[in-house]
């Protein structure tokens, strides 16, 4: 998750995406709402999550570069990652969290419900491409994580991806015991 510029960020993002849609083509209704002994959620909750998860990231993302572009913050499209981002998301990757009320799933959407707001929030991010590679994301323009403390708009936007990814993997292993 070392990213050099908001483009390898964008295309990973994509990747991690098209990846995840690949694994819930896959997905019967029956397996989406399959609830595995010893998980609290179903494949079409955790898509649900995601799918809440991703459009409060963009919408942070949106706030954070609009309030930095009015102070006059530029960038030359270099992603602003630091390294203690870095290492929280590195350890991150062993860890179990529990989600915050806010982004807790209902179970009230299906898996296709959940791609279709994804996608709305995908178009979101791809229309902010220009602010994220002109605006700056200098330390005083960031909003607290949960778990990662303080973010600017760039970590924001690659832990989007690395949060698909997490989730994807997730999804794996149950369709592996719904199997």
């Amino acid at each position: 998750m070392n990213y050099q510029t908001i483009d390898e960020i964008y295309t990973t993002n994509d990747k991690v995406r098209e990846n995840l849609k690949d694994v819930l083509s896959k997905v019967s209704d029956e397996q989406a709402n399959f609830l595995s002994e010893g998980e609290k959620w179903t494949v079409a909750k955790i898509v649900e999550h995601i799918s809440i998860v991703g459009n409060g990231m963009m919408r942070i993302s949106a706030k954070l570069l609009k309030e930095a572009q009015s102070k006059g913050e530029t960038s030359d499209g270099k992603a602003n990652i630091t390294g203690e981002f870095l290492q929280k998301a590195s350890a991150a990757r062993e860890q179990k969290f529990e989600a915050p009320e806010m982004v807790v799933p209902t179970g009230n959407q299906t898996i296709a419900e959940s791609l279709i707001k994804m996608d709305e929030t995908r178009k979101n991010l791809e229309e902010m491409r220009p602010l994220f590679e002109s605006v700056g994301c200098s330390p005083d323009f960031t909003f607290p994580h949960p778990a990662f403390g303080p973010l600017n708009a760039n970590e924001w936007l690659a832990l989007l991806g690395g949060h698909e990814a997490r989730h994807t993997q997730q999804i794996a292993k149950l369709l592996e015991k719904s199997a």
